[in-house]
């Protein structure tokens, strides 16, 4: 019989470091680093910075209209909608005069309008006597955010660049609508409670189908000389509409606003039923053309 070799056993301590030596050849390399300070540099500003931060603004002050309502303050929460509306003006006008729309700016134009020409009207209808009337006054009082919401998403879809009037009543011409009555019936008491709350229910349903319609009304025109040599009339009118404003302040405003909105309905009228004949041009005795017609004609 052959006699089986034993092998010993190995110590334990050598068995160890053999070991850790097998794992360090599969260890990647640690990478050795050292302290450096990198140079710092200032974020540049971009173009849509500017009219970015009046769109923020209009925002800020329909969430200011919407706490100032809730409080039962509607006279500050008009105002803060007039003020939104205004900030509003002043970003679309920044934008087109320093060539800097961008896509980012109208998804934040859109959000921002719906915030403080969708809810805050809307709110501010129902705090202002809609409220009596339960859950038709709220029913009543979401139909204006839920025609702006409708007014803004069929804008950015169908955006194709400017254009020189709007498809339907613009979201801030109906917030300044409703802005302008509440703080006009709170500050003078010119109507009754019941007649109050038939106006606001008259805005409740006709403003967002005006919203939603293809009645065309006018954007304001740009402030160059040429623009106000194109149009004097239009420059005539509304420097006249700020003069009111500016001594009537919010009755001033709500009448300039229901002119506005019956100016755009009449337009549409007389365009639907009084077709634009094209322009014919009568040709001279000496022409061409009529020498081309006399010679056709029997003699």
């Amino acid at each position: 019989m052959t006699k089986r070799k034993i092998r010993p056993v190995p110590d334990l301590k050598d068995w160890l470091s053999a070991s850790a030596q097998e794992v360090g050849k599969y260890k990647k390399p640690r990478s050795r680093r050292r302290f450096k300070m990198k140079r710092m540099q200032m974020p540049q500003v971009s173009r849509t910075a500017v009219p970015s931060t009046f769109t923020v603004m209009n925002m800020v002050c329909g969430y200011a209209s919407i706490v100032t309502a809730s409080s039962g303050d509607l006279v500050a929460s008009g105002w803060f909608i007039i003020f939104a509306a205004l900030f509003d003006a002043i970003d679309g006008f920044i934008a087109r005069l320093t060539n800097s729309s961008s896509e980012f700016g109208l998804e934040l134009d859109s959000l921002s309008d719906l915030v403080s020409f969708g809810a805050a009207p809307a709110f501010l209808a129902y705090k202002s006597g809609l409220e009596v009337l339960g859950l038709v006054g709220l029913l009543l009082s979401a139909m204006l955010m839920i025609g702006s919401g409708l007014r803004l998403a069929r804008f950015n879809s169908q955006f194709t660049g400017y254009k020189e009037y709007f498809s339907g009543l613009p979201t801030p011409s109906q917030a300044m609508t409703v802005a302008a009555s509440a703080v006009w019936f709170s500050s003078e008491s010119i109507l009754t409670d019941e007649h109050k709350l038939w106006v606001l229910m008259a805005l409740a349903l006709v403003l967002p189908l005006l919203m939603i319609s293809k009645v065309r009304y006018e954007k304001l025109p740009k402030p160059t000389q040429e623009e106000f040599q194109k149009r004097p009339l239009k420059f005539s009118l509304l420097i006249i509409a700020s003069v009111i404003i500016l001594a009537f302040q919010a009755k001033g405003l709500f009448v300039i606003m229901l002119c506005y909105i019956l100016a755009g309905i009449v337009r549409s009228l007389y365009d639907f039923f009084f077709e634009e004949m094209p322009n014919e041009k009568i040709a001279e005795p000496n022409s061409p053309v009529s020498s081309e017609f006399s010679k056709k004609q029997p003699s």
